[in-house]
């Protein structure tokens, strides 16, 4: 009978080598399937923020709506004894609607501006300005935002006083022969959301059109496309998540802005925040106001989602009409 023949070292190692390799291979699959949390697991904190800080106080200041205002304060600010929509009536008179039509024009006008001044600002940061130098003048428009809103709103005040310095200026340079009577009109409340809203229209533009590639504007050219017909049909739909971004965030912010007209509109710059703080700190109207914020955040609401279907039923029927020239 013959011997068996001898293993060799190779032969002995290999099972071994093999079965090392495997359970090396096991442990980094193991490891990462334990290490592995949901996607949803970063949206908690931002989700626990908006319900406590948001939804809460809205549904109480919405069931507040529907008290009424009792005679005896001591008693408390709201009596929730027979619950009704009396206040909706209320706020939905005359004069609120017209305070809504002057806070829908005020954020309208105001929105267009930072538009027409920010889209050129932020396009020339994206496009023409060196690196070195864009991060030093993006540092310089945010700049304001270290201080204080209250304060920067508090300093248009001696900017635009009638013996300010804006007005002192006009009156130096023989522009205006009396003083600048602009403080505590609608005018004054039009420059400061223009001037505290500016740097959130510029920056989701900026961030944007620094994303567009260079290359598509080149191709675009190389197709025979001159820079006007570039410019729309390349730079401004790859722009457009930015642009429609920073409109709404401006236009939102500037329609429920209270201390802009508080401080730089006076009797004459009433707007539907500051209609709302006069009913609940004035009046001591805790029922009325909430329905009055309840209302604005509605109309708010609808004015955002109207544009929204708009902006999306123009952007359905340029594709159709660009399929059928097809």
């Amino acid at each position: 009978m013959a011997a068996p023949e001898p293993l060799s070292r190779g032969a002995i190692l290999e099972p071994q080598t093999h079965r090392r390799a495997a359970s090396a291979s096991a442990r980094p699959a193991r490891a990462g399937r334990a290490r592995r949390l949901p996607r949803s697991l970063a949206a908690y904190p931002a989700l626990f923020w908006w319900g406590v800080f948001f939804v809460i106080p809205l549904g109480w200041m919405g069931y507040y709506s529907l008290g009424v205002k009792p005679a005896d304060l001591a008693a408390g600010a709201v009596s929730l004894d027979d619950l009704s929509l009396a206040n909706y009536g209320a706020a939905t008179s005359e004069i609120f609607l017209k305070v809504f039509w002057i806070t829908m024009r005020t954020g309208l006008l105001g929105t267009l501006a930072c538009a027409v001044v920010g889209f050129p600002v932020a396009y020339a940061l994206a496009s023409y300005v060196s690196e070195r130098w864009r991060a030093v003048l993006l540092f310089l428009l945010v700049l304001p935002y270290w201080t204080s809103f209250l304060l920067r709103t508090f300093a248009w005040r001696i900017i635009l006083a009638p013996e300010g310095t804006l007005s002192t200026t006009l009156r130096a340079l023989n522009i205006l022969d009396q003083p600048l009577l602009i403080l505590d009109t609608n005018a004054a409340v039009q420059l400061g959301i223009i001037y505290n809203y500016l740097p959130l229209m510029i920056l989701p533009m900026y961030v944007a059109l620094e994303r567009i590639d260079p290359a598509l504007r080149s191709a675009s050219m190389d197709l025979g496309a001159g820079p006007l017909r570039t410019f729309f049909s390349v730079t401004v739909p790859l722009a457009a998540p930015g642009i429609l971004g920073g409109l709404l965030l401006t236009f939102i912010l500037a329609t429920s802005d209270y201390v802009v007209p508080a401080i730089l509109g006076g009797a004459r710059g009433l707007m539907v925040g500051n209609l709302v703080a006069s009913q609940i700190l004035a009046s001591q109207n805790l029922p009325l106001g909430s329905a009055m914020a309840i209302l604005l955040i509605g109309m708010l609401a609808g004015v955002v989602l109207a544009i929204g279907l708009a902006l999306w039923a123009t952007r359905a029927a340029l594709r159709l009409l660009r399929g059928r020239a097809v």
